[in-house]
């Protein structure tokens, strides 16, 4: 679905009535880690911060990293994460994960730290009651990539997602692979025919945009692509005798093989799974295909929904599996051209709550692609019960009350330099004023929804005809009769606008 050229950037809807009053986090490219509240003002920046996400901490802290390792040896990997007061002073890092060796850049030690982390006290790094994150202490559990080679796999190497858990000194107490766990995983003889061929090969040096895919000798296999690791917490699921979700068992999603799973922190088991197919059991099939998710995880003690899985079902392509029209080589098999945030119950498989562009007020399949974001993206659950959404892929974040009402809308107006030059935002995090006690309590001013029909730029015409003629015999449009194709939920196919 296109965008128009020019649109409005900044909060565009506030209803302050509605919306859970607090600072909302993100990451704007090439600036660094900027805090707004909820009028939009940028209350702070930290300057440079970079953020594989920016998450706050109570006390106005901030964590994310201070340099990215270069796309000609590796890809999305962070030298360190950091700890960030408010003045900007660091006050922790971790970055001894792996030391660095690359042809003609000085060995250094680095973190490898990609897409996600936890530090202790709070399982998934937002706000809920009672489970703040540790300022001065505590250990943090941080997604890491780490080279491999794995025959049954595939003889390609393979870039492993590996999560660890580093003490507060930056000592590997835990550590999880999950190229061991491969048989696991349940992929079935075709997915595997095809991870073996092809594991999902990105170039060495970085992901080519816009160029020729690479050969297969020229890569590493990015088979999984682990994007949010999280633990679960306490839940009441642990609490009715369920040792799947003990507290400390971890919580992943990979959006190459959309795969959502439950490691048991004791063994390294898999002790609960969703994916890499949903053609399975009825429950499954009600479920339908999450494709190329982000940011899975239960939703945290003390929240509404609390115990429930929250994710964010990108759509796009993701999986392996059998060729098909949209997948010729058997790569990325799985295809949906809008955005789904569900909220499941882990043991039903029920949806308790949605947002998909039907509750946007869209038409599947017409215009459905209005909410959607083929990749990064994620889903908070906030105090009184609304969602944060980030729609990542055009810098949109948003709102919704339990019953769809959009409260807060806010456009990044920041875009990355080419050659993708797209204003996306990976993650955003919003957290209560409490959590940054330098700031006094803003003033909030409502922003009530546009009428985009009598939206203008300087310069153009109101609508509205200068001169009207009647034209003799000509009756309304019959609206159910303009579209080509089946809305779906429609019982009775729609007659072609042609016939």
């Amino acid at each position: 679905m296109g965008h128009p050229t020019i649109y409005p950037t900044g909060v565009t809807i506030l209803d302050p009535e509605k919306a859970f009053g607090g600072y909302t986090l993100f990451q704007a490219p090439g600036l660094g880690a900027v805090l707004i509240d909820l009028n939009g003002s940028e209350v702070q920046l930290w300057r440079g911060l970079q953020g594989f996400p920016n998450k706050l901490l109570p006390g106005g802290q901030v964590l994310g990293s201070t340099a990215e390792r270069s796309a000609r040896f590796g890809s999305q990997d962070q030298i360190d994460l950091v700890q960030v007061d408010w003045d900007g002073n660091v006050v922790w890092r971790f970055d001894r994960f792996e030391e660095l060796r690359d042809p003609g850049e000085p060995s250094r030690w680095a973190a490898r730290q990609h897409h996600d982390y936890q530090r202790e006290g709070n399982p998934v790094g937002y706000y809920a009651p009672a489970l703040d994150p540790r300022t001065d202490g505590g250990n943090t559990l941080i997604l890491v990539h780490e080279n491999v080679v794995d025959r049954r796999i595939s003889d390609h190497p393979l870039l492993d997602d590996k999560i660890i858990e580093v003490d507060w000194e930056g000592n590997i107490v835990w550590s999880w692979r999950p190229h061991e766990h491969f048989e696991e995983l349940g992929f079935d003889s075709k997915a595997r025919e095809v991870l073996r061929s092809n594991p999902n090969v990105v170039p060495f040096g970085g992901q080519a945009i816009g160029g020729t895919a690479p050969a297969l000798g020229d890569g590493y296999g990015d088979w999984l692509h682990i994007n949010s690791a999280s633990l679960l917490g306490p839940n009441r699921f642990y609490d009715a005798g369920d040792s799947r979700f003990h507290p400390d068992n971890v919580i992943w999603d990979a959006r190459e093989a959309n795969i959502i799973a439950i490691v048991e922190k004791s063994t390294g088991k898999i002790v609960w799974q969703l994916g890499p197919r949903y053609d399975g059991k009825d429950a499954e099939r009600r479920l339908g295909w999450i494709i190329g998710q982000h940011h899975a995880h239960l939703i945290p003690h003390g929240l509404p929904g609390e115990g429930n899985l929250l994710v964010f079902d990108n759509g796009g392509w993701g999986g392996y599996g059998a060729p098909n029209p949209g997948a010729p080589s058997g790569l990325k098999t799985a295809l949906r051209d809008y955005s789904r945030v569900l909220e499941i119950n882990p043991l039903t498989l029920e949806i308790v709550w949605q947002y998909t562009p039907r509750e946007a007020g869209f038409v599947i399949p017409l215009d459905a692609s209005r909410f959607y974001s083929p990749f990064i993206s994620s889903a908070q659950r906030l105090p009184n019960g609304n969602t944060l959404i980030t729609e990542g892929s055009d810098g949109r974040i948003f709102e919704v009350t339990a019953q769809h009402e959009i409260v807060w809308e806010y456009v990044s107006p920041y875009w990355r330099q080419g050659p993708v030059s797209l204003n996306l935002v990976y993650r955003a995090y919003r957290a209560p004023y409490s959590w940054v006690p330098q700031l006094p309590v803003p003033k909030v001013v409502p922003i009530p929804k546009l009428n985009v029909a009598d939206l203008r730029v300087e310069g153009a015409s109101p609508r509205g005809a200068l001169r009207e003629v009647a034209v003799a015999g000509a009756t309304p449009t019959n609206a159910d009769g303009a579209f080509c194709v089946t809305p779906e939920g429609h019982v009775r196919p729609l007659l072609s606008a042609g016939r």
